[in-house]
């Protein structure tokens, strides 16, 4: 007999596995191929350029068309800095909340799917339930584009795709794209009391900053005169623009030589994240060309990610069809975070979002996930089960 667990006990494993997206999550996917095939499962893995990730793409049941993927990414971000009153690679119940880095964001919605897997096992589908499971996805959703690409090569053409980011299992049809740099700005070191013979590359990069401050000012006074209707439900209805990360210098009294920050740009409708790419680029040309005044030398290297497409609210979709059947929800929901279902859009599958969990947990110190939301998504699983096997 293969062996089963409950969604609490497959948690519980899932979280044991130090997925943080500077690691290998190879041990984790090699857990869940294993328990997959030991459920009757076909079992593909992808992995990346390094050798060190791989994604997971799962068939259970038939190999035929209409099947519904659930798809999740098995990456967490890190720990570090962050005050744990717990170990962030356990799960810790307290006043039924259960604790540990990726409880919430997402590997509460993985368990899940593992356990539908196994649940579906044992029950005559008509229609098959696949499973995707992607790395990098926090790291600007890196593993997703060759997963899904991947996906239409080996697994037969599915119906629906449920995304399980946290949204407490309410219906979530739409959300926010976006584009993202990592800046590197070279300057020229000179004693600081020198410094119009230099050029700072820090303080060059907080020029840019504070370029990418204003631009975000001037949406939220567009938005509050007036917002586009497009925008409507979206929290904050403007593009955000936001600085995470700003590294650089060597000592006080040097203008500093390098520097670097990340930046995410998160788009709401009509506007479109490519254009505000273009707009950012075009500001670090002009802010070039000015320094190289100064010293020759000195550049500005603005390198662009991933860009994440929207989640679009879709006429009639399938996915939406079928989430709104099984939970029962009606309300229409926007989000401001992004998800990797664009990706699955654009490649043509009907797509939602639906998983346990707030998302005002996701990425928090003493992250949890309430006991109660995955006694929900159980229960939204074995209804998917009965509806693949009707």
């Amino acid at each position: 007999m293969p062996v089963t667990y409950t969604p609490r006990e497959m948690l519980e494993k899932l979280v044991g596995f130090d997925t943080v997206s500077a690691k290998s999550n190879l041990a984790l996917v090699q857990f869940a191929k294993d328990y997959l095939e030991g459920h009757g499962a076909r079992v593909h893995l992808m992995p990346d350029e390094t050798g060190e990730k791989a994604g997971l793409l799962a068939n259970i049941g038939p190999e035929v068309p209409g099947g519904m993927v659930l798809s999740g990414h098995t990456d967490v971000v890190p720990v570090e800095g962050q005050a744990w009153s717990t170990d962030p690679f356990s799960v810790v119940e307290r006043d039924g909340r259960l604790y540990g880095r990726g409880t919430c964001d997402m590997k509460g919605f993985d368990a899940l799917a593992l356990c539908a897997a196994a649940d579906a096992a044992k029950v005559g589908l008509k229609r098959p339930l696949q499973i995707a499971f992607s790395f990098d996805e926090e790291l600007g959703c890196r593993g997703a584009p060759p997963l899904v690409a991947e996906m239409r090569k080996v697994l037969p053409p599915a119906s629906a795709v449920i995304v399980g980011e946290p949204t407490m299992m309410g219906v979530v049809s739409t959300h926010k794209g976006g584009a993202g740099f990592t800046t590197y700005v070279h300057g020229f070191e000179v004693h600081s009391s020198q410094v119009h013979k230099g050029v700072s590359a820090v303080m060059t990069a907080a020029r840019l900053v504070t370029w990418l401050e204003d631009r975000m000012a001037e949406n939220r006074a567009k938005a509050e005169a007036g917002p586009y209707p497009e925008a409507e439900g979206f929290e904050p209805p403007w593009t955000t623009l936001h600085v995470g990360l700003f590294h650089g210098g060597t000592a006080g009294n040097i203008t500093a030589k390098d520097a670097w920050f990340s930046t995410d740009i998160r788009v709401v409708p009509p506007e479109v994240p490519a254009e505000w790419a273009e707009r950012y680029i075009a500001e670090c040309a002009r802010l070039e060309a000015e320094i190289r005044k100064i010293r020759p030398e000195a550049r500005i290297d603005p390198q662009p990610r991933i860009p994440v497409p929207p989640c679009r609210r879709e006429e009639n979709g399938e996915a939406e069809r079928v989430a709104r059947t099984i939970t029962g929800d009606n309300a229409e929901r926007a989000v401001a975070y992004g998800t990797e279902a664009g990706f699955f859009q654009e490649a043509g599958y009907s797509t939602i979002v639906c998983g346990p969990g707030d998302i005002a947990q996701a990425h928090q110190p003493d992250e949890f996930l309430e006991a109660d939301q995955l006694d929900k998504g159980e229960a939204f699983m074995k209804r998917l089960v009965e509806m693949l096997a009707a």
